[in-house]
């Protein structure tokens, strides 16, 4: 069975590792002002000297059943099948409009909610390429994608929280109390997709980067080896090679994947926002 995996423009995995494994990319639209770019033509400075000027941050837009259509028929073209993940449904109309579009397909189209985001997305859209490699079938490789989402570990802690309080995922209480203490929070998405604020580490970013690894290594003693990502938004050079020297230090994973966070994500968390993201046993 020949089958095809997409994804939406979210899951902010490499060009390298998109082209290597042929996964077709559906891109959400970013908007500054009255200009809209699809994700990944905008660079992340693009969207920080946007919000230093206008002190707003960017909309974003999910994509039509249109839009959704038009891409999976280009898609699917020479495949049996294709399977596509869309960033949490708790986060974006996009998982609705591709399920709608979907039924179009006779069955030939299977859209997952990935319950996540950012490269805690990437690590399932990996996984369904290496079991489309193995054989199996879409069906499948759905039941089985569905059954991992628990388990992936969608994490990171953001420097400071003025852009989750713009897009009113921080109050102003909070984000006050996080100036004033030097509180970094790890946000982190529960199985229901939805991000929540897990844990406080206090002090400077490399303090709360040890303290947050440390707490995943507790966390997860069990997890699949096979890679990790850190996912940063144009992240201090310090703070991701420190970042990667205690991954390495505190696992065991094959590959550890440096990747920096599309637009979309950016517009959501701000600069030196970092995150270790794995799938757990």
């Amino acid at each position: 069975m020949k089958i095809k995996i997409t994804s939406d423009s979210t899951c902010d995995l490499s060009r390298e590792q998109i082209e290597q494994n042929g996964i077709g990319i559906f891109r959400l639209t970013v908007i500054l002002g009255e200009k809209s770019y699809k994700d990944g033509e905008l660079s992340p400075q693009d969207i920080f000297d946007f919000v230093k000027e206008s002190g707003t941050l960017p909309k974003t837009a999910a994509g039509s059943q249109a839009e959704y259509s038009e891409f999976f028929a280009e898609s699917v073209s020479g495949y049996d099948a294709l399977i596509h993940f869309n960033i949490s449904a708790q986060a974006s109309s996009s998982h609705s409009a591709a399920c709608k579009a979907a039924e179009e397909f006779g069955g030939r189209v299977f859209v997952i909610d990935s319950k996540a985001l950012s490269t805690g997305q990437g690590l399932l859209v990996l996984k369904a390429c290496s079991l489309a490699e193995e054989g199996y079938s879409a069906a499948e490789i759905t039941k089985t994608i569905n059954g991992l989402r628990a388990k992936v570990n969608t994490s990171f802690v953001p420097d400071a929280l003025d852009y989750l309080h713009k897009g009113g995922r921080c109050s102003l209480a909070a984000l006050i109390g996080a100036k004033v203490l030097k509180l970094h929070p790890m946000i982190c998405e529960n199985p229901e997709g939805q991000l929540i604020a897990k844990k406080k580490y206090m002090g400077g970013m490399s303090r709360c980067i040890r303290a947050y690894i440390e707490d995943l290594r507790t966390q997860y003693p069990q997890y699949d080896t096979t890679r990790c990502f850190i996912t940063h938004s144009s992240a201090d050079k310090e703070l991701v090679d420190l970042a990667k020297q205690l991954v390495m230090q505190n696992f065991r994973f094959d590959e550890i994947c440096e990747t920096v966070a599309g637009s979309i994500v950016t517009s959501h968390c701000g600069r030196n926002t970092l995150g270790v993201l794995f799938i757990s046993e």
